[in-house]
């Protein structure tokens, strides 16, 4: 991705130190989503089984709290929304945000099975020149819009991008529901929306700057709470 998604390098206070410490995962806490209440509307959230180390990372920032009132600070219309800045709660317009982080990084875990197609949700990190092991940020996250692709469009990220083959599975979902194929194999891929896409569309439409503080949405767009809640059929 163009604009690297940075881990902040500042020292943990003693308070998220503690609270850290204080969270744990129970069994039954992996058989829950987690609800993001945002300014726009809600999102549920499944998260994978198959990534297990960045599933538990996510339950543990969410029962902490981690996420109240953090921004969708870096949004890009057909591509993705970002949050996870610890730094943005607070952030007075026009500032740069995306460095923000709770000071360590979690294992790439890469499945074939996941892929980027639309709404699923996926780790930021650090660009390759700087993390080689692709390794992600501890908090920063991004949900897919992404779009739709001919089979000439996806020929060229298999040539360009890839430099692989797209399953023809995968294919299919790429030129139906679309998604951002180029990401597959280099982000790791933790869950998915299972209700609220139309949300993440109105936030992937917001207008943005094309400031120093390129991307972030001109008017605030919040998660005002995030929880687990009850697994449900959608």
């Amino acid at each position: 991705m163009k604009k690297i998604f940075l881990l902040g390098l500042a020292l943990l206070s003693l308070q998220w130190a503690f609270s850290q410490k204080e969270v744990t995962v129970k069994k039954k806490d992996r058989k829950r989503d987690v609800l993001l209440q945002t300014n726009y509307g809600d999102i549920v959230l499944r998260l994978s089984d198959s990534t297990p180390l960045h599933r538990d990372n996510f339950i543990k920032l969410v029962k902490s709290g981690y996420y109240d009132s953090v921004l969708f600070h870096r949004v890009i219309n057909r591509f993705m929304i970002q949050a996870g800045d610890g730094d943005s709660k607070n952030a007075v317009a026009g500032k740069p945000l995306g460095n923000g982080g709770p000071g360590y990084t979690v294992p790439a875990e890469f499945r074939p099975s996941l892929f980027h197609q639309k709404g699923v949700l996926a780790a930021a990190r650090q660009g390759d020149d700087v993390n080689p092991q692709k390794a992600s940020s501890g908090s920063q996250f991004y949900i897919v819009q992404g779009k739709t692709f001919t089979d000439s469009g996806l020929d060229s990220v298999e040539t360009y991008r890839l430099k692989r083959k797209i399953p023809l599975e995968q294919r299919e979902v790429y030129k139906t529901i679309g998604g951002t194929p180029h990401l597959d194999q280099n982000y790791t891929i933790f869950g998915k929306v299972v209700k609220g896409l139309d949300v993440v569309d109105r936030i992937a439409a917001v207008p943005t700057s094309k400031a120093e503080d390129r991307d972030r949405p001109l008017q605030d767009v919040r998660i005002i709470k995030a929880k687990l809640i009850k697994r449900k059929k959608y």
